[in-house]
């Protein structure tokens, strides 16, 4: 039978970095993003040339700011009553 290498087999600063990593306290969370916040990083995004590929989620942005949005309406139009929103 071949000898085994014991320093492959247990590291200790592994195991210490591992056991302090186990016991540092938890990251505090981060605070939520407010619905506000959403449709600025969605017109800052717009802005930046990007397209809005998901349209509920533009309509949804918009009904948070209180903009009674149909599930017809185009997502142009919405994201121009979302700028009028965040503009008052």
């Amino acid at each position: 039978m071949p000898a085994v290498k014991l320093h492959r087999l247990f590291n200790p600063l592994a195991w210490m970095k591992a056991l302090l990593a186990l016991l540092a306290p938890p990251p505090s969370p981060s605070p939520p993003i407010t619905e506000r916040q959403r449709a600025l990083d969605l017109i800052a995004a717009i802005d930046a040339g990007g397209l809005p590929l998901h349209p509920a989620r533009v309509n949804h942005i918009a009904r948070s700011l209180g903009l009674e949005v149909s599930a017809h309406a185009k997502v142009h139009d919405t994201v121009a009553r979302i700028r009028a929103a965040l503009a008052r």
